[in-house]
């Protein structure tokens, strides 16, 4: 999961170009009035497979450089979700506008140049210069409407980094990670969209797209320790992982699955409503241990990860890239995960652990 040394592809399109393009666009559209939360959930949203391919193309295309973290390629992409983020009307909620700052120094490991997490902003510049680097979670917020329920937060995240350039891949060397994981983030944007847009919340929703989570769960383990709203009012996390093609063991196209299914309520609450998310059926891969949500639900906070990976081989190689998604599943399943983060956000009822579930 280390980075190897970077390799700079001699043609790269401009995306700094790409970034201002997607910054600009209209202000965001007035709120509708709001609706009772079973009609938001029972109803298809208005994701577009049209956006879902600009979204994705954008953030796995080569000028993104791998998105790996502390990179050029990785600010990119941050600057290119933040804009988005903008654009909806979401309200930025880190502690530099979307930014929240994650102080990361780079080390030698196995001959490599691989970012570590610090303790601090300011012990940042007590590194020498040439190890200081910059690495950025995007954080937003779409306040909650309800007054019994505002105060109750629920994170949707997922992280957008990837695995960089790295020398001794074959002609390709860019680890341009389209389903893992800039299908989760698309996901993310747009139930950021769907909820800024209105109808608003319940529960006050957190979306964030976090850093370094190939090396270590960087950006993760700094929100927890910083987080955007208190982390004591956190009720449900649920992470977007891989959802560009479909799986079999899944339910096949237009379905997903969610880690952990038996730990918690989460699941019911999701089968209750009639989504087809259904229990991930690989439990010896191990998947609930192997996302952020693991580090959420450490703390006592409910969280998953909603998926459909079907163990391509492509997983971790330059082949996870726009050419190999299949957007008409993936556009069912960020439908899907618009309609799951409404429940959480709109549902009465908290969320629970069951006996022995929480890790």
């Amino acid at each position: 999961m280390d980075p190897r040394s970077l390799v700079v592809r001699r043609s790269l399109w401009p995306a700094l170009a790409l970034v201002a393009a997607c910054a600009g666009g209209s202000p965001p559209a007035p709120q509708p009035s709001p609706v009772a939360a079973a009609s938001a959930v029972g109803a298809r949203s208005d994701v577009r497979e049209t956006e879902v391919r600009r979204l994705l193309g954008a953030l796995a295309h080569d000028s993104m450089e791998g998105r790996g973290t502390a990179t050029r390629g990785s600010e990119r992409a941050a600057r290119f979700i933040a804009a988005e983020l903008a654009k909806y009307g979401v309200q930025p909620a880190g502690d530099s506008g979307f930014f929240q700052r994650v102080p990361v120094a780079l080390q030698t490991r196995n001959g490599r140049r691989v970012p570590r997490l610090l303790p601090s902003l300011e012990a940042r510049d007590t590194v020498p210069p040439a190890d200081r680097a910059t690495a950025v979670n995007v954080v937003g917020v779409i306040p909650g409407s309800d007054p019994s329920l505002r105060n109750e937060v629920v994170l949707i995240a997922a992280h957008y980094d990837h695995l960089g350039i790295r020398s001794g891949a074959g002609a390709d060397s860019i680890f341009n990670g389209a389903d893992d994981d800039a299908s989760g983030v698309v996901a993310v944007m747009e139930i950021a969209r769907a909820f800024a847009r209105g109808p608003a919340p319940k529960r006050t929703v957190v979306v964030a797209a976090t850093t370094g989570e190939e090396v270590g769960l960087l950006g993760t383990r700094w929100y927890i320790d910083h987080p955007a709203r208190p982390l004591e009012s956190t009720v449900s996390n649920l992470e977007i992982e891989m959802i560009g093609r479909p799986d079999s063991l899944g339910g096949g196209p237009g379905r997903g699955w969610l880690t952990g299914f038996e730990r918690s309520t989460m699941g019911e609450l999701f089968a209750n409503a009639g989504l087809p998310i259904v229990a991930d059926k690989r439990l010896d891969q191990q998947f609930f241990m192997r996302s952020d949500n693991i580090a959420f639900a450490r703390r006592g906070i409910v969280a998953h990860t909603l998926s459909s990976y079907n163990m391509h081989q492509e997983y971790h190689t330059p082949a996870d890239d726009v050419s190999r998604v299949d957007f008409p599943h993936m556009t069912q399943v960020v439908d899907l995960a618009v309609r799951a983060a409404r429940l959480l956000a709109d549902t009465p009822a908290k969320l629970e652990w069951k006996a022995g579930g929480r890790p």
